[in-house]
């Protein structure tokens, strides 16, 4: 067994996804999520980002081009997120998926974060979320981290945009 501990400062970097339609995707990304193409990589590839970063996100159509979905019960990808920073941000974004017509799958508490889980157009699983200070995280009683899967009320979520 490795005893390699990865650094505190990791972080996963960016999500690279197989799409079947490489313009219907740029923009579901763009609209959905308001991430701003950063390049093209000829006619079937595309990377994508918030705040001028290289690429959050990279979609390509190398395998994929025209392809359906995979079935629902295979390996694969279930979702990926994007961390917002302060709850208010994470309802601006909740009020744009309701904005461009987008349904969602679910939004949860989580204890240490709210979470609303949504799909793109290949049926990849987004999840867009917060996380509450560390210092508000939920814990056992030896101290372990205890996280939840309540219902998240949306409703008080929106009411932090009008704040």
């Amino acid at each position: 067994m490795s005893t390699y501990t990865a650094p505190t400062s990791t972080s996963i970097g960016h999500v690279h996804l197989k799409v079947s339609d490489l313009e219907r995707s740029i923009e579901f990304y763009r609209k959905a999520l308001g991430f701003e193409l950063t390049q093209r990589y000829g006619g079937s590839a595309a990377f994508l980002s918030a705040g001028g970063y290289h690429h959050h996100l990279g979609l390509n159509t190398w395998h994929s081009a025209g392809s359906q979905p995979g079935p629902e019960r295979a390996p694969g990808l279930y979702h990926f997120a994007v961390l917002y920073s302060m709850r208010k941000e994470l309802a601006g974004a909740y009020q744009n998926l309701l904005d461009q017509g987008l349904s969602i799958d679910g939004a949860s508490d989580h204890g240490v974060s709210e979470a609303i889980y949504f799909r793109d157009p290949d049926q990849n699983g987004i999840e867009i979320y917060w996380d509450r200070p560390k210092d508000e995280w939920p814990t056992d009683s030896d101290g372990n981290i205890a996280m939840v899967s309540e219902p998240l009320d949306l409703k008080d979520l929106l009411s932090t945009l009008s704040s």
